[in-house]
């Protein structure tokens, strides 16, 4: 849907990792490597986006780095449009209609970063989670998305630990 108006594969890829989380940011040189692609095709779309307002510049460690505008009047329909295109909005709002007392769903992995690589991991946590459902929805969801989802749940040691070293990670 949004790759037939959006014809421009790696704008997408940018709009992608810039709008499915505002707190994704990238550098210029990084972003290419990520995306196997070369430099002066991803300085065109981000110059283009940034020139058009959706994208913010900012200096940080000597480096230029990139993020999404969040004051720009369109942001948050940008930010809903890249969701429904992933299948975000669907997988969300069945899940938490019947998922238990849910206190939070996070985004894990390469959708956190903004890469489309067809595993979505998501770490639901809350009190009294109805564990048999949500896989079972998952399942369902994995069909109609055509995506692998993967959950977490909050008492998986493994994953948590997986958590804070991205987040020291992203730090450094």
């Amino acid at each position: 849907m949004l790759d037939s108006i959006i014809t421009s594969k790696t704008r997408l890829k940018l709009l992608i990792k810039f709008f499915v989380t505002s707190s994704n940011k990238g550098y210029l040189r990084g972003i290419a490597e990520e995306f196997n692609e070369s430099t002066n095709a991803i300085r065109k779309e981000l110059n283009q986006l940034s020139d058009a307002g959706y994208l913010v510049r900012f200096q940080e460690n000597n480096r230029i780095y990139y993020q999404a505008n969040t004051e720009h009047p369109l942001f948050q329909s940008l930010q809903n449009l890249v969701r429904t295109y992933l299948g975000f909005d669907q997988a969300v709002d069945q899940v938490l209609q019947r998922a238990g007392e849910v206190s939070l769903v996070s985004l894990l992995g390469d959708y956190a970063k903004g890469i489309d690589s067809g595993t979505i991991e998501l770490l639901v946590m809350g009190d009294k989670l109805d564990k048999a459902y949500l896989l079972q929805i998952s399942a369902k969801m994995e069909q109609l998305l055509g995506k692998n989802i993967q959950l977490y749940f909050d008492r998986d040691e493994e994953i948590l630990q997986q958590i804070i070293l991205y987040q020291q990670d992203d730090l450094v």
